[in-house]
């Protein structure tokens, strides 16, 4: 996984795209509609709960495995060969609906819960029964409160609620607002994901208030402004044009408190610096720590021109900026 961090006065940006692929799931989305076993269905918010569909599929994985041959004689290298072998396993799909904002499916495994969204079937929540951590950028945005000001933090594009789980684990005392403009999303999170479990007070007072509506609307404010604000926001992949406007940032940038940080995602599929070989995309690749042609960066330089740092690591093959 390739990540990319840029931190600004006021203002820390991250970012990332988990595809389906990468989790070695997409056999089920395309073997649930080529067979039927599934659809997505029109929906609306009064009449979700009438409508759950669960079906479970025998998934085949491809694996690699390298196999060594060697010869008598020393001289001779060692030569690979690569096999393919067929696993299976069951995925449950719990839920296949349709909003007026999303195409929604939400996936059980013997090992997690996922939602996807949207054609583009990347995974925008996770919830593992085994573990806390998920190995991905919603790890990276639970690290926002430890640089911010003591004071209420935002998330734009709250999704599952992967995000807001981890800051009131690592945060107990948290006051999140998350905000999510799909309620029927809300619903099923709701259902599957255990996000109302986060809108119940911690113990040490911490709690998640969702908020259904638009994350660029003025109502997303708070009396001081905001310590943090947590920007997550795609459609169908790709993260929102607004997020390209450097205009946008500084609206948002004027909803924090002094001192405060936002920290974004903004690795949509077309932004990606790495691709599936693990070679670099020369038109939206980091070079020597400087991102090339990634439009929500550039609209961020825009905004506090001169004021990015920045920083990369890797771990498993997505890309975050």
């Amino acid at each position: 996984m390739h990540e990319h961090l840029a931190t600004y006065p006021h203002t820390r940006m991250s970012g990332y795209v988990l595809e389906f692929t990468k989790l070695g799931l997409r056999h089920v989305f395309s073997e649930g509609k080529r067979n039927g076993s599934f659809t997505f269905r029109p929906n609306s918010y009064n009449s979700i709960s009438q409508h759950v569909w669960s079906s479970t599929f025998s998934v085949r994985k491809l694996k690699a495995k390298a196999a060594k041959c060697r010869c008598a004689s020393s001289a001779r290298a060692a030569q690979q060969e690569d096999e393919e072998e067929e696993e299976e396993e069951d995925f449950q799909v719990l839920a296949a609906l349709r909003s007026s904002f999303n195409d929604i499916l939400i996936i059980d495994t013997p090992n997690s819960r996922m939602l996807l969204l949207d054609s583009s079937q990347n995974v925008h929540s996770i919830l593992y029964k085994d573990r806390k951590w998920t190995g991905s950028y919603w790890d990276e945005f639970a690290s926002l409160p430890a640089i911010v000001p003591k004071g209420p933090i935002a998330i734009l594009g709250l999704g599952g609620g992967t995000t807001a789980r981890l800051m009131l684990d690592l945060w107990p005392s948290l006051q999140l607002d998350g905000w999510e403009i799909d309620a029927i999303l809300i619903d099923k999170a709701r259902e599957y994901l255990g996000l109302s479990d986060l809108e119940k007070h911690t113990v040490a007072g911490g709690i998640l208030n969702v908020c259904i509506g638009d994350a660029f609307s003025q109502s997303v404010n708070v009396s001081g402004g905001y310590a943090g604000i947590v920007v997550d926001l795609f459609s169908d992949g790709k993260v929102l044009p607004q997020l390209q406007k450097a205009t946008t940032w500084l609206e948002l940038k004027d909803k924090l408190m002094p001192n405060g940080r936002i920290m974004v995602n903004c690795g949509g599929i077309d932004e990606a610096s790495v691709v599936m070989d693990e070679t670099l995309n020369p038109k939206t690749s980091s070079i020597d720590g400087t991102w090339v042609q990634n439009s929500t960066v550039k609209a961020l330089s825009k905004a506090f021109p001169g004021q990015r740092s920045s920083s990369t690591f890797s771990g498993g093959g997505d890309m975050r900026c």
